[in-house]
């Protein structure tokens, strides 16, 4: 017996490091991203830094935010949904009809904001199941189906304002402005919201088996089924919880502006993908990061800043800029795909 034969081993192959795969472009990219225009926005003017700035940028992405930490859960499981910029509309608009109604008999207090709140959760997740259920008890691309709640959706708002606005009663008003004008240790309420929602879509995703089950089925769906994943009722929940997140979005919404109209909500749900992307999800689902979606809403809401603080460029070309990002990020991703 040869005492000195050993294992073969691949030669050219060398063994990786753990620094390297920590390093992964994909994965720090939208981080470095966000570095880099930080340092333009301090560069184009240096109020951009101030902390009034700051705030307003992150209150403004809360809402793109919050319907992204959602979005990523349902295409990380290999589907989409393109309904929730009218279905954030039709919750709208709800809330005020409901709101304006409860005010003669319930007053102008907060158990009437309250109700109100409870109905923009029960709409959203109802709103999720119905995309969910028709998607995978219909079997019917998730594209279509939320292409035809989008009209839906969108058609019953501009309904119930009889192709007006609704416009919330200004006494309940004053008592709902602080959900999104207000602070809580100095900080705005939408960010504590975002935050906490963005905390739950994390831990749902990366410490659940459900969050499992998401990325296995957007990485192969019928290894999944054979897996013993009930895939229908996994993809339902995503779409439910995509809901959820619309019906929060809405509430910190409402007190914003008080209205709602055919227009509310205009293509929010672009934002919130383009967000997922920007994030590191991928878009064929199978993987993908909440906080990368974090990263990516509040890179889309300081490109307008930016360029709101400077007059080198249009603000005009916001959707421009963000359609630049979007394709690079995706052209990472395929990248980092192809290397792999």
């Amino acid at each position: 017996m040869n005492q000195s034969a050993r294992p073969a081993t691949n030669l050219d192959t060398p063994p990786s490091r753990p620094w390297q795969r920590r390093l992964d472009l994909r994965t720090l990219g939208p981080l470095i991203a966000l570095l880099l225009m930080i340092v333009l926005g301090t560069v184009i003017n240096p109020t951009f830094l101030s902390a009034a700035n700051l705030t307003n940028v992150l209150t403004r992405s809360a809402f793109i935010g919050i319907i992204g930490v959602g979005a990523t859960m349902v295409i990380v499981a290999g589907a989409i949904d393109l309904s929730v910029g009218s279905m954030a509309a039709f919750i709208a608009g709800a809330m005020i009809v409901l709101l304006n109604k409860l005010v003669p008999s319930m007053g102008t207090g907060w158990l009437t904001v309250l109700v109100g709140m409870a109905l923009s959760l029960l709409l959203g997740v109802a709103a999720g199941a119905i995309n969910g259920l028709v998607t995978t008890k219909g079997k019917i691309e998730a594209f279509i189906v939320t292409l035809g709640t989008m009209g839906i959706y969108r058609s019953l708002v501009t309904y119930m304002a009889n192709g007006g606005t609704l416009s919330l009663n200004f006494g309940i008003r004053g008592t709902y402005r602080p959900v999104f004008y207000g602070e809580f240790l100095g900080i705005a309420t939408p960010i504590w919201v975002f935050a906490g929602v963005a905390l739950l879509g994390g831990l749902l995703l990366n410490k659940t088996a459900f969050g499992r089950y998401c990325l296995a089925i957007g990485s192969n769906q019928e290894v999944a089924r054979y897996s013993a994943i009930h895939v229908d009722r996994v993809k339902t929940l995503a779409y439910i919880f995509q809901g959820f997140c619309v019906g929060v979005a809405t509430i910190v919404y409402v007190p914003r502006l008080g209205s709602a109209s055919g227009t509310t909500g205009l293509l929010w749900e672009l934002e919130a993908i383009a967000a997922v992307i920007i994030g590191g999800t991928a878009l064929k689902g199978g993987s993908g990061r909440v906080w990368g979606t974090v990263v990516g809403a509040v890179m889309l809401s300081m490109i307008g800043n930016i360029l709101n603080l400077t007059s080198s460029i249009s603000q005009y070309l916001n959707g421009a800029v963000q359609g630049v990002i979007i394709i690079a990020a995706v052209l990472l991703q395929r990248g980092d795909r192809s290397r792999s």
